[in-house]
C-alpha cells in the first residue's frame, strides 16, 4: 500500500528493502559511503571502493580537468564552481583519498597563491574572508597537505569567533556582531578536519561555541523569533558550495560524533518530510553557475538519499525524545 508523503514510517536504521542495492548501482563516490555507513561492509571493502574514486566516474573526471600548473579552471577561488577551491571541495565531499597526489598539488597551489594577514590566508589582494579561510584549512587538513602555515591560519580563525559563538565572513575587526550560518558551518567543518588530522592548536572550545550557535538557532531558525532564518536553508543541493542548509548542518553534528540534541529535531523532521513515498529523495536543483558536469539528472538522487539516510540513522539510534516527532522551535 502506498503511503502518503509526510506520513512515512521513520527512516534511517530501517532502510527499505531494495534501497541499498539501488544505491550501490551508483558512482564509486556513493558506493563507498553506502558500504561504510549503511551496509556495514568490512573496512577492506570500503577502502577498495573508495580507491576507485580517483580512477573511475566523477572523481576521475574531475581529476582529469586539472591543468599543467596544478590548478582547475586556472583560478584559485574563481570562477565558481570550477576553480581549484571548489573542485577540491567537491573531491573532498566525494571522498577522494587523502593521499591523492593531484589533490595535494592543488592544495599547494592554494596555499602558495594566497596572501597572509596576521596568519589569515586570503585568495585575493584584500584581507581574508573567514569563510574562504575555513575552506583552505579544511582542504589542507583533509588532504594532509604538510602546510606550516596551517596552525597560524587556525589561530586566526579562532580569533575571529564572535561572542554568539559563530563566525561571519566579514571579520569581527570590521564590527560584525552576529554569526553567519554560511560562514559558521564552513569554519566548524574546517576545525573538525583540523582536529581529526592531529592539528596542534586546541580548537575544542571554539568548536563547542560554534555548535551551541547552531543549537541556539535550532539549526536554521532565528534565535529571537523562531521563524526560519532563510527558506533556502530547507533545501539541500549537492554540492552545497559555500551555502549552509539543514542537511549540511546535521551532517556536521553526526561527523563530529555529537550526541543528537532535541533542538535539532525540527530540522530532522524537515529532512524526513522531503522523502518520497518510494523511500528515496529527489535531487534538489544545483546552485546556479558553471559546473564541470552534472552529477545526477533530475529525479531520484542517490547522493541525496544516502546522505539523508545516514543522518536519520544517526538520529534514530540516539534515543532522543522527539526523534520521530517534530519539536517546537520557538527560542528566545
Amino acid at each position: 500500500m502506498r503511503t502518503r508523503k509526510g506520513s512515512l514510517p521513520p527512516a534511517g536504521s530501517k532502510t527499505r528493502p531494495g534501497l541499498i542495492p539501488w544505491l550501490l548501482e551508483g558512482d564509486p563516490a556513493v558506493r563507498w559511503q553506502v558500504l561504510q555507513d549503511l551496509a556495514g561492509a568490512p573496512a577492506a571493502d570500503v577502502s577498495a571502493e573508495r580507491r576507485r574514486i580517483a580512477n573511475e566516474g566523477w572523481g576521475a573526471r574531475l581529476l582529469g580537468e586539472q591543468d599543467d600548473g596544478g590548478t582547475w579552471a586556472q583560478g584559485l577561488y574563481l570562477p565558481k564552481w570550477t576553480s581549484t577551491t571548489y573542485t577540491l571541495l567537491l573531491l573532498h565531499r566525494l571522498g577522494l583519498p587523502e593521499d591523492n597526489a593531484q589533490a595535494v598539488r592543488g592544495c599547494q597551489c592554494l596555499w602558495d597563491g594566497a596572501t597572509y594577514f596576521g596568519g589569515g590566508p586570503s585568495l585575493w589582494h584584500g584581507p581574508p574572508d573567514t569563510c574562504v579561510a575555513g575552506m583552505l584549512v579544511l582542504l589542507g587538513s583533509c588532504f594532509r597537505y604538510g602546510e606550516p602555515r596551517l596552525d597560524a591560519a587556525v589561530s586566526w580563525l579562532l580569533a575571529e569567533q564572535l561572542h554568539d559563538g559563530g563566525w561571519n565572513c566579514q571579520s569581527r575587526r570590521t564590527g560584525s556582531l552576529h554569526g553567519s550560518f554560511h560562514t559558521t558551518i564552513s569554519v566548524l567543518e574546517a576545525l573538525l578536519a583540523y582536529r581529526s588530522s592531529g592539528g596542534a592548536v586546541d580548537v575544542q572550545d571554539a568548536s563547542s561555541g560554534g555548535e551551541e550557535f547552531f543549537l541556539a538557532h535550532h539549526l536554521y531558525r532565528s534565535h529571537r523569533t523562531g521563524v526560519i532564518a532563510n527558506e533556502s536553508f530547507t533545501r539541500f543541493p549537492f554540492p552545497p558550495q559555500w551555502h549552509f542548509d539543514i542537511l549540511r548542518g546535521l551532517e556536521y553534528f553526526r561527523a563530529a560524533g555529537a550526541a543528537p540534541d532535541p533542538r535539532l529535531a525540527d530540522a530532522v523532521e524537515r529532512v524526513r518530510g522531503a522523502r518520497n513515498a518510494d523511500g528515496r529523495w529527489k535531487r534538489p536543483p544545483p546552485y546556479p553557475g558553471r559546473q564541470w558536469f552534472t552529477l545526477e539528472p533530475p529525479g531520484a538522487s542517490r547522493i541525496t538519499t544516502f546522505r539523508c539516510l545516514r543522518v536519520l540513522r544517526w538520529w534514530e539510534g540516539s534515543g532522543v525524545p522527539g526523534a520521530t516527532a517534530p519539536q517546537s522551535s520557538g527560542h528566545g
